[in-house]
């Protein structure tokens, strides 16, 4: 046998010298499996990961066929408001080979809007399901219940963008909910999204959309992680056809659509979900003690079987070809790496990866769908939601990694909660501030976000809220001075600033955070009283102009508008300048960018040097403008020339002297 090559992810990184049996086992493990699934190359990834092809309810030139995999099942019949939901030898489906049924119907047994589902029989048992493979479903918004829907449009959406392409030079991400994204206390809806919401985005500057919770899920709190049905969009924001709309005119609008993807666990209901779909506890999932997850509450995916691989491949696949998303954000990636799911693991060095506690299987099916998506969509974004720091996660494939275009800077939002909750302002460092957002691997591009959705969840609130806290209800008018407000004002810009422009692949921001949105999010609930009051995003914040959220929501369209002027800014080298702990002065330089933070709550400097390129700079961004909510304190219209002085004996460097004012940024441009 010829020996593998020495894979590139080892090679940059000769710390991983002592582990590389392992990587290499893990990389011939995936070609293994694609090799498996592909019949030794006889077909491609792409064409076995066609299952909703086959699968599901499809109308045909003779009518209907459906089919479904129950391998556990003795009998299946179709029911539905066609046949008063009747078991009925007429809709009785047929079994072939490898646990396959198939019904076929003449073209007049079904229509558009027909209600249906499955009746499973099984040895000892029989029970009502929605079709694992089904497109839409639908809940009686009577009786709560749940069925699956014919969706066959006598003119189905034809969408009129063919040739998009994401724009990553950088990635500018607004992560969204369609349901909270309504002023209105109740559920949103894609037509709402999009001629009222999308508008907004693109004149913010975002070039790319991450669509939370599309995926059916039965229970709304739970914000689309306890999936469903697969392969339906949620029929709670609109039709298929308005979620296609949505993705065609974000695509004409020039914004990419990256969809939120839950494979990492599954819903346990049983009726709705895959729990017992043919009777069998696992025929989608483990059997005995790793089934359940029990921090979630949730179903665990076998990815050793042959069959998940292919439902979840081609879940992917359908997700990129039937609504064109442009990739996706894999949720719970750490609990799928590891048997534990993370759970009580430090993650301390690198033993913590190569322990032999890894899912080899669920690595594989990561890395095959990385590969998938990237030979359906060259151009497809692919993003990992992972907390451990697995290494490798974002390196291609074909040089060991597992695949993914970007992994998540989780680090950051969590050191910037820490902060606000245990450092007075006196004692935010420069140096954390410095080491914490450029804290990633070299060869791996990340998304680095100081909040997401996931920080102002109910029983935590957004940082904005952390700040000022109750005084948003009484003093955010323009013209009331408050401390309190003030400071959380000049952070929010500073906090934003400083994440967004140490970026080495892409920034994001969660819907309503960037004009400062008050409180947290608590979708409705029996705790409650099933209220949508902390579930919708309050536009009319951001709109009042006698309100102080427009000073952040300007600062941040002015911030992304500085990002998108220089061409591909996240691969520019960061050079710092400096980090003065003492002073709370942090410097550094990006391309012919000068950025300049005081974060010290108290000191102003006259005169702060800095060692910088010669020549003469100007201001390009100042977060204490008056446009942004500030105080006005320097003259931005002066250039600023350096100064040719000493450093130490023996050694002169240019100079540029500032005056800082406290709690403050400043970008140079340098001329």
């Amino acid at each position: 046998m010829t020996a593998m090559k020495k894979l590139k992810l080892i090679t940059d990184d000769p710390w991983l010298e002592p582990y590389r049996d392992a990587i290499e086992g893990r990389y011939a493990y995936a070609l293994r499996r694609e090799a498996e699934l592909t019949g030794g190359g006889r077909q491609t990834l792409a064409a076995f990961a066609s299952g909703y092809m086959y699968f599901g309810l499809h109308r045909t030139p003779e009518g209907w066929v459906l089919r479904e995999w129950a391998p556990n099942a003795t009998a299946v019949y179709l029911t539905g408001t066609f046949n008063g939901w009747q078991k009925s030898e007429t809709f009785r489906l047929s079994p072939h080979a490898n646990g396959h049924w198939e019904i076929t119907l003449p073209a007049d047994a079904l229509h558009h809007e027909d209600l249906y589902k499955l009746r499973m029989e099984w040895h000892g048992g029989c029970g009502e399901r929605i079709p694992a493979w089904c497109r839409r479903v639908v809940q009686d918004a009577h009786t709560g219940i749940f069925s699956a829907q014919v969706w066959a449009p006598h003119e189905p959406y034809a969408f009129t963008q063919n040739t998009f392409r994401p724009d990553t030079s950088p990635l500018l991400i607004y992560e969204c909910h369609i349901g909270m994204a309504t002023q209105e206390e109740r559920t949103g809806t894609y037509e709402e999204f999009r001629t009222h919401v999308l508008p907004r985005i693109v004149d913010d500057g975002y070039n790319a959309i991450q669509i939370m919770a599309i995926q059916e899920h039965p229970y709304y709190g739970s914000f689309g992680y306890h999936v469903s049905s697969f392969f339906a969009a949620s029929s709670r924001f609109g039709t298929p056809d308005e979620l296609k709309r949505l993705v065609d005119d974000a695509h004409r609008m020039g914004v990419a659509v990256i969809m939120d993807i839950v494979h990492s666990h599954a819903v346990k209901n049983e009726v709705e979900g895959l729990g017992r779909f043919d009777g069998t506890p696992y025929q989608y999932f483990h059997a005995g003690d790793r089934r359940e997850h029990h921090q979630w509450d949730s179903l665990c995916f076998d990815y050793g079987k042959h069959e998940v691989l292919h439902f979840l491949l081609s879940n992917c696949k359908f997700w990129l070809e039937e609504y064109r998303f442009d990739g996706f954000r894999f949720d719970g990636v750490t609990s799928m790496l590891y048997l534990s799911h993370g759970m009580g693991e430090s993650f301390t060095n690198y033993n913590d990866y190569y322990n032999g506690r890894q899912d080899g299987d669920a690595i594989a099916y990561l890395t095959l769908a990385n590969k998938l998506i990237h030979d359906v969509n060259p151009h497809a974004v692919t993003i990992a939601e992972e907390v451990s720091g697995m290494p490798g996660l974002a390196v291609r494939f074909d040089d060991g990694g597992y695949g993914f275009d970007y992994r998540m800077a989780m680090n950051i939002p969590d050191f910037w909660i820490r902060t606000l909750k245990g450092s007075k302002d006196e004692e935010w460092l420069p140096s954390d501030i410095w080491r914490e957002t450029t804290n990633r691997r070299a060869d791996e591009k990340t998304v680095s976000y100081a909040e997401s959705h996931d920080q102002a969840l109910v029983g935590d609130k957004t940082l904005i809220f952390r700040m000022i806290d109750a005084d948003m209800y009484w003093h955010m008018q323009v013209n009331d001075p408050h401390i309190a407000v003030d400071r959380g004002i000049a952070l929010h810009k500073m906090i934003r600033l400083v994440t967004a422009t140490t970026i080495n692949g892409g920034y994001l921001n969660f819907m309503g955070n960037e004009f400062g949105h008050p409180e947290w999010i608590d979708f409705p609930r029996e705790g409650n009283g099933w209220s949508y009051r902390y579930a919708r995003r309050q536009w009319h914040l951001v709109d009042n102009t006698n309100l102080k959220y427009r000073y952040l929501g300007d600062f941040d369209r002015a911030m992304l508008s500085l990002l998108r002027s220089v061409k591909n800014f996240q691969s520019l080298p960061l050079q710092k300048i400096c980090t003065h702990d003492a002073d709370q002065v942090l410097a550094y330089t990006r391309g012919d960018l000068l950025f300049v933070f005081n974060f010290n709550p108290r000191r102003s400097f006259t005169g702060y040097g800095l060692p910088v390129p010669a020549g003469r700079y100007r201001v390009a961004l100042n977060t204490d403008e008056p446009r942004f909510g500030g105080f006005g304190l320097t003259d931005d219209t002066q250039t600023f020339p350096t100064h040719h002085e000493p450093l130490h004996e023996n050694e002169t460097k240019e100079w540029l002297r500032l005056y800082l004012p406290a709690r403050t940024a400043t970008v140079f441009k340098h001329l």
